[in-house]
């Protein structure tokens, strides 16, 4: 919940929601780390992988920025992704700029159009900043290429900006951008606070982060972590989770030969929770089948969705 109590700010002072939405897989999770400075939000090489919101806060001098990663608007082919595109419209209602996100290695299409089109349907007044991203991706005739064509999607008077959120280039000509069109207002948050994500959805999304890792076809979309329950002993945090799949095959292939699959999730998941929690952790983690959850109204409301 947001604090509005913070008001400890100079005259002048910004502040605002930012919502950077695009197609999935469009780097918007790893800009939105590389921002706050810190890893709020899970990364995979394949499409659709944030499922929520995440907000990160952003402190500066002159402004405090709240930008809030979403899931990518896609054409949905399950009930899930219904949810998720339902999610996405209703959380850049209420932002005040936008960042529209294309990557740098792949050419604007009608995809990004039909977003682009949801976007000013929904909010026709809120600014939009092009964002270019993965600059390092590809050479710089392609980026020039990619600009010329955001540049002319979005429109005369549009502000783009390439940037690469591995190789930290042009972020803080983003931010500048960004918080120029921010009204002036209070802090939010604490100038201390990163994420308004509790730990327990961290924590199911590491562990979601970890199985993910190596993935192909559609298993990574069946793929869904629940943190079931977590216990504070002395000087460690135990966790038990359960990471439900679609169908029998999807078991064995997460577990593996004699489960070394599920050992090594369990193995590098626990080490970014032990980062992120400060202290030790025991890490149980449980396969189960959740026949078709994707297409289950009850399915998904038992898992958050």
């Amino acid at each position: 919940m947001i604090d509005f109590g913070f008001s400890n700010a100079p005259e002048g002072f910004r502040s605002g929601f930012v919502s950077f939405v695009g197609r999935p897989n469009t780097g918007k999770s790893t800009l939105t780390n590389a921002l706050v400075g810190e890893k709020i939000a899970i990364m995979a090489d394949q499409p659709e992988t944030t499922r929520h919101p995440i907000r990160g806060v952003i402190n500066r001098d002159d402004a405090q920025v709240v930008v809030v990663d979403t899931p990518g608007i896609h054409r949905p082919r399950t009930l899930l992704g219904e949810r998720l595109n339902d999610v996405v419209k209703d959380t850049f209602a209420d932002v005040d700029v936008i960042g529209f996100t294309v990557p740098a290695d792949e050419k604007i299409g009608p995809g990004d159009r039909y977003i682009l089109d949801e976007i000013r349907t929904t909010k026709p007044n809120t600014p939009i900043v092009g964002i270019v991203t993965k600059l390092d991706k590809t050479g710089k005739d392609t980026v020039g290429e990619r600009l010329l064509e955001l540049h002319d999607l979005l429109g005369p008077d549009s502000e783009v900006v390439p940037v690469s959120a591995t190789e930290q280039v042009q972020l803080d000509t983003l931010l500048d951008v960004l918080v120029a069109q921010l009204p002036e207002g209070p802090r939010f948050y604490p100038e201390d606070h990163t994420t308004d994500e509790d730990l327990e959805t961290r924590i199911a999304e590491l562990i979601r982060e970890e199985a993910l890792r190596g993935l192909r076809d559609e298993l990574p979309h069946s793929v869904a972590v629940q943190v079931d329950e977590m216990i504070q002993e002395d000087r460690r945090l135990k966790i038990y989770a359960v990471l439900y799949l679609e169908r029998p095959g999807q078991k064995r292939i997460i577990e593996g030969p004699d489960g070394r699959r599920l050992s090594g999730i369990v193995h590098r998941a626990r080490k970014q929770i032990i980062d992120l929690a400060g202290q030790n952790v025991y890490l149980d983690v449980r396969v189960k089948v959740l026949k078709n959850w994707q297409q289950d109204p009850k399915a998904l409301g038992r898992l958050g969705f």
